[in-house]
């Protein structure tokens, strides 16, 4: 998608959500009554401590749990598990290691029963916006773990997902690797239109790729808050308004 068009969709309202766990015979109750819309094409990032809630409220909106209670709409219809348009991706990309690279990327495809002629021409599209066009004969033992997370990001766009959900998918890379992978990502995103949220520890790469970001509190009782990162794209990661934003996240953990 031309990064003129408007999104094709992906409008998500989440009311009153609640997810808890039962751990050796307690409760644990990891969302309470969380409040949310998300605008189709926006990027939103969640952040916040370890046992917040991040994964658990992204594998709701996956369809890979279920919430206690409230509801999550996907433009206007309730999610009822997985469904087509919605793509995952985690934080190992999951390459099938007898498929090359081609492979792997038509392989969504492939199940959902286009043919494998039909598959391949249209993984290959993907595989060319993510920069892996010579590389489509690789297999993954042949390749970079950066690389293999774009194969892995070229497999869920294959598919046309309205909405794509990272859980924290650039978080084993190095740190030159991460850097290169968010401006990919940001690229990505703007080109093809989709709503993408995103799960990380990385408060830099929260406000470098975000609209706005989702700070889950850890303590149960606290108050979910929402930060619009309102800053010009490209983006700047020494400009005072960018090192302000980290600051105030920062701040949210009682870090600066």
């Amino acid at each position: 998608m031309n990064a003129m068009e408007p999104p094709r969709g992906g409008r998500v309202v989440i009311r009153d959500l609640s997810k808890s766990f039962a751990i050796n015979g307690r409760v644990l109750p990891v969302l309470r009554g969380l409040h949310l819309d998300i605008s189709p094409g926006e990027c939103l990032v969640i952040v916040g401590a370890s046992g917040s809630g991040k994964t658990t409220l992204l594998r709701v909106l996956a369809g890979l749990e279920s919430a206690d209670s409230g509801k999550v709409l996907v433009d206007g219809e309730p999610i009822g598990g997985v469904g087509t348009e919605r793509a995952v991706i985690f934080q190992e990309p999951r390459l099938l290691p007898w498929l090359n690279v081609l492979g792997n990327v038509a392989f969504g495809l492939e199940v959902r029963g286009a043919s494998r002629a039909q598959a391949r021409e249209h993984a290959r599209e993907y595989i060319d916006l993510v920069g892996l066009g010579e590389f489509a004969d690789a297999y993954p033992r042949q390749i970079s773990g950066g690389m293999a997370q774009r194969v892995g990001i070229a497999r869920a766009l294959t598919v046309q997902p309205e909405i794509l959900l990272l859980d924290e998918p650039l978080g084993a890379l190095d740190a030159m690797t991460k850097l290169i992978m968010q401006e990919e990502l940001t690229r990505i995103w703007r080109e093809e239109g989709v709503t993408m949220i995103m799960v990380t520890h990385d408060l830099e790469e929260a406000v470098y790729l975000a609209d706005r970001v989702l700070v889950l509190p850890r303590e149960k009782s606290g108050a979910v808050r929402l930060i619009d990162i309102d800053l010009p794209r490209p983006r700047d990661r020494s400009e005072n308004r960018f090192v302000r934003y980290r600051e105030e996240l920062l701040r949210e953990f009682g870090l600066n």
